[in-house]
């Protein structure tokens, strides 16, 4: 397991509480030994004008999960989580109901993590697919 930090859904959850990471509607559903599985509605508050998933909602998806995996790596609450570059390929429109995401480390340093995520829908096609780099500081 690559966590410092006790990696508790709810708990996780509940630190999310009044943040964009709430009013979007994301949830971490599970935390695994090196990955965060996390869902997002599509939805009026995650919809772009045209009623597609808006690809801003896909990255803003790929860097809370990303920083929040880099917090639980660096297990240092006096650390500051910073994302320094963030890039997404949208590869498949959504129109309604959730997209799910799996975020996974490329690489873990001392100062710099990068993350990949994968957002599907509920078919299970990929969506998105986005890089996240985070300075641990």
């Amino acid at each position: 397991m690559i966590w410092k930090v006790n990696p508790d859904v709810e708990v996780i959850n509940n630190f999310n509480a009044n943040t964009m990471v709430s009013h979007l509607g994301i949830e971490i559903t599970e935390i695994g030994n090196d990955s965060i599985k996390a869902k997002m509605p599509v939805d009026h508050r995650t919809r772009q004008p045209m009623g597609l998933l808006h690809g801003g909602a896909s990255v803003a998806l790929s860097e809370s999960i990303g920083s929040m995996a880099s917090w639980l790596v660096s297990g240092d609450a006096g650390k500051s989580i910073v994302g320094i570059e963030v890039n997404a390929n949208h590869l498949k429109s959504a129109k309604e109901g959730f997209v799910y995401s799996i975020t996974r480390p490329v690489r873990l340093g001392g100062t710099i993590h990068v993350w990949n995520t994968e957002i599907v829908n509920e078919q299970g096609e990929l969506v998105c697919v986005s890089r996240l780099t985070v300075m641990v500081r």
